[in-house]
């Protein structure tokens, strides 16, 4: 199982989104079986767009359980709102579960709207 958890910013469009998927396969290759947010975010127009338009699950994460997540990525800021490093890593890692791995740590899109992050199991 192949995971890209995505962090973005309120105003992110879809565009955003894809750019920063892009550019974590672009590290990575290879095809994903979901793309995976805070629970919160999963609401978002453009992540359920970009699933949609993927042929993808777009999977929430509770922020209890991102908090559990030890990621590479340190942001004070994300730390004080999700409780863990890098919410694309944390959101990445905990879709695919205890015997995860991170694949393609946390890139950022052109625009600094979005990053992405890439798991497997």
């Amino acid at each position: 199982m192949r995971v890209v958890g995505l962090g973005f910013r309120g105003g992110a469009d879809m565009a955003s989104l894809q750019d920063a998927l892009t550019r974590v396969l672009a590290d990575a290759g290879g095809s994903i079986d979901a793309i995976v947010t805070e629970s919160g975010k999963a609401r978002a127009v453009a992540f359920r767009d970009l699933a949609q338009a993927l042929d993808v699950p777009g999977l929430g994460v509770a922020v209890s359980d991102l908090g559990q997540m030890i990621t590479p990525t340190q942001s004070a800021r994300i730390i004080d709102r999700f409780g863990t490093g890098s919410l694309c890593e944390a959101a990445a890692l905990a879709a695919v579960g205890t015997d995860g791995r991170l694949v393609a740590g946390r890139v950022v899109s052109g625009d600094g709207m979005a990053t992405a992050a890439l798991a497997e199991r």
